[in-house]
């Protein structure tokens, strides 16, 4: 039994690292203490908890963690500190003994972290407790809007793929769901607290229905029926998952929004193959040719590791001419990381740290003018545009049903509406269009 009288004006801070999944359960943590009476410290206040939230996809995640860890032990002295996500899972030994750190929670024990809470009466010794990845097992419910205007639906975690470079399988535990029933639920309590836009997230979203039976097209139609969620957005999804039905399915709904994710990670079939990717890159064509024609107008963003083992300069060009050949929108860039315990390092062929971000920025040269191309398209068009408040002294920006990004003159009045604006030529730094207000 928790006494919640000990945490009575109390105060945290939170910091999240790595995926919007993260963010969404640090969302529900945050929740969860403050419905024990502990609220958010404002800015300059010094807080009684401090809940670090970490990813260890790179080694630069990794270092990034340590860093924020230190920083707010700094900040706020005597805080009771907890750490969880994946960096916590994969070194908790590391993590327990920075200096500070009083709690180190697992995949299997993050979404219990009020038990671990105790007085919270700092110790000589920190406490770690995980779980091997095997045993992690539980699915902790997240749909969480946190500072945002967007609310996002966790409706899996895990993942059963264990590419040859990755470590989230062990980060992360198998791939496991929540029920469409349950889901819809949390959907449900989204519009009553006014959410209109979900974006729903995971480890590896298209293997939903492992622990329950049920598929993604399941969940997609069922959540398609909610009343008052004006916009769904899919987050990244395996191009072999993505399957044809929830593709049909999306370009006739009046909710999910044309704008898809899709790791491709290679655009050499070689180089999959030694990551350990399930499909080829005919299949990652078929795909977005299949959005296109569908949904002409789709924002398509594609994720790319570069410098990645046995990635030879051939294997880069033809990654390259690939990508370059496709009707995609954005390319998101990562540099290959060596993680330990992967299967990768077996490999011979080493790419050198210059190498790797000389083939990064050809591919964000291409990225940028897919992006650029894509929003001078769009500009005198009518569309609806989603708006978010703003910080201070900056325009309000929105999104339309196909991402483009929409700024317009602050007016905190209209923090999540949805408005018709004419699309307007590019800001001044190319990251938005400017919007006009249709009388």
């Amino acid at each position: 039994m928790i006494d919640t009288q000990v945490f009575q004006d109390k105060k945290a801070v939170y910091y999240t690292l790595g995926c919007k999944l993260n963010f969404s359960e640090t969302s529900t943590i945050g929740r969860a203490l403050s419905e024990l009476g502990i609220r958010t410290a404002r800015k300059g206040e010094k807080a009684d908890v401090c809940v670090v939230n970490t990813c260890s996809v790179t080694e630069v995640a990794d270092k990034k963690c340590r860093q924020a860890i230190h920083r707010l032990v700094k900040q706020h002295p005597g805080a009771f500190v907890v750490v969880t996500g994946c960096y916590a899972q994969l070194k908790p030994e590391t993590v327990a003994q920075i200096e500070g750190v009083d709690v180190v929670l697992g995949a299997e024990q993050k979404g219990d972290l009020l038990h671990y809470l105790g007085n919270l009466q700092k110790k000589e010794n920190s406490q770690a407790f995980t779980s091997e990845f095997k045993d992690i097992r539980s699915f902790a419910p997240s749909c969480s809007r946190g500072d945002r205007t967007r609310f996002f639906l966790k409706v899996q975690d895990g993942c059963d793929y264990f590419c040859s470079y990755c470590t989230i399988p062990f980060a992360r535990g198998r791939s496991r769901n929540g029920s469409i029933a349950s889901l819809v639920e949390q959907a449900r309590q989204a519009a009553a607290e006014g959410g209109k836009e979900i974006v729903l997230t995971g480890v590896n979203i298209g293997d939903f229905g492992k622990t329950t039976g049920e598929t993604f097209f399941d969940l997609v139609k069922a959540l398609d029926e909610v009343e008052g969620i004006e916009r769904y957005r899919i987050s990244s999804i395996e191009p072999n998952l993505l399957a044809d039905e929830v593709l049909d399915f999306v370009a006739q709904s009046k909710r999910f929004m044309p704008h898809f994710h899709i790791p491709l990670q290679s655009g050499c079939d070689e180089v999959l193959k030694l990551m350990r990717r399930r499909y080829d890159t005919a299949l990652f064509a078929s795909k977005v040719q299949r959005i296109k024609q569908l949904m002409p107008h789709a924002f398509i963003g594609v994720d790319v590791i570069v410098g990645t083992r046995g990635e030879t300069p051939e294997y880069f060009e033809q990654a390259r001419n690939f990508i370059q050949s496709l009707d995609v929108t954005q390319v998101h860039v990562f540099s290959y990381s060596e993680r330990p315990g992967t299967q990768a390092l077996k490999i011979d062929y080493v790419v050198s740290p210059d190498e790797k971000h000389r083939r990064s920025q050809q591919l964000l040269d291409i990225s940028d003018a897919k992006t650029q191309a894509f929003y001078r398209r769009h500009i005198g068009q009518v569309m609806p545009v989603l708006l978010e408040r703003s910080k201070p002294g900056t325009p309000m920006h929105g999104f339309t049903p196909n991402y483009i990004r929409v700024e317009v003159p602050r007016n905190d009045a209209l923090d999540n509406q949805l408005v018709m604006l004419r699309l307007g030529e590019l800001n001044d730094d190319g990251t938005a269009l400017m919007g006009e207000f249709i009388d």
